[in-house]
């Protein structure tokens, strides 16, 4: 099965770093988080992948351009000009980096890369600026046994701020970083069948409007419930979370 992720956006709510870099780019770690993305998928088994660049979408393929080298010891023989490669670390993955515009919308992409999908029963497809300790595996189950056309997971949102415990007018506790107000919301994993691109106009279509919703209408959309681990990165003080939370051994993502 292969997995389709999104890179292609601006990333403008996170400006300080995407200046010089794509969103996806951007290190959890020393790592890009699209790196910690295809992680995940790999270690549910999905090890083929369909990147839509976009925005600095050079910068990508460069990163995939030296990472076998970048996973390996080589000893460069500068005299004869060869390199001989040791022992290398690098994921069984193949990759394919798809230029799908600047200004594509995010359903457009999806629809630019369809000659990759067309005989696929059915895709993952996702973002790039997110992780989480979804079950994969799992949510790919659930799509093949429900048989409709799509799976969305279903996530509690992470609250933004920390809540007061109130007795009154007396501060009683205080919970960080509490969940959201109960409502599931829409977590960005998907699995897909190939039928859904045929509701993809074109470059201006988004994903989450029209397509989505003409699913839904069809009774063709089912959500896969996730309520652990969950995490978008649109602003810095999101990815500084992230690195936090890497840096302490304590990352829920990492499930490889």
């Amino acid at each position: 099965m292969k997995a389709v992720i999104l890179a292609g956006g601006l990333g403008t709510r996170i400006s300080e770093e995407t200046h010089l870099k794509p969103k996806p780019m951007i290190e959890i770690g020393g790592h890009p988080i699209l790196w910690h993305i295809m992680k995940s998928y790999s270690a549910h088994g999905v090890n083929e992948f369909v990147i839509c660049c976009g925005y600095k979408g050079y910068l990508i393929k460069e990163y995939f351009a030296n990472y076998f080298l970048h996973m390996s010891d080589v000893t460069f023989n500068m005299q004869n000009n060869s390199m001989e490669v040791h022992e290398h670390h690098a994921e069984p993955w193949k990759v394919t980096l798809v230029d799908t515009g600047e200004d594509t919308m995010t359903g457009g992409r999806l629809k630019r890369v369809a000659r990759y999908l067309q005989n696929e029963e059915a895709f993952c497809f996702t973002y790039g600026d997110g992780v989480a300790d979804l079950d994969i595996a799992a949510s790919i189950a659930f799509h093949k046994a429900h048989g409709k056309l799509a799976t969305v997971t279903a996530v509690l949102p992470p609250g933004r701020y920390g809540a007061l415990e109130r007795d009154g007018d007396q501060v009683s506790g205080f919970t960080e970083k509490p969940r959201g107000d109960g409502g599931w919301i829409n977590g960005g994993y998907f699995v897909l069948s190939p039928k859904v691109l045929d509701l993809i106009d074109g470059d201006p279509t988004s994903w989450e409007s029209e397509p989505l919703n003409g699913l839904a209408a069809r009774q063709e959309l089912m959500a896969f419930e996730h309520s652990g681990f969950w995490q978008p990165m649109d602003t810095l003080r999101e990815k500084n979370l992230l690195e936090d939370l890497w840096q302490s051994g304590n990352a829920p993502w990492r499930v490889w």
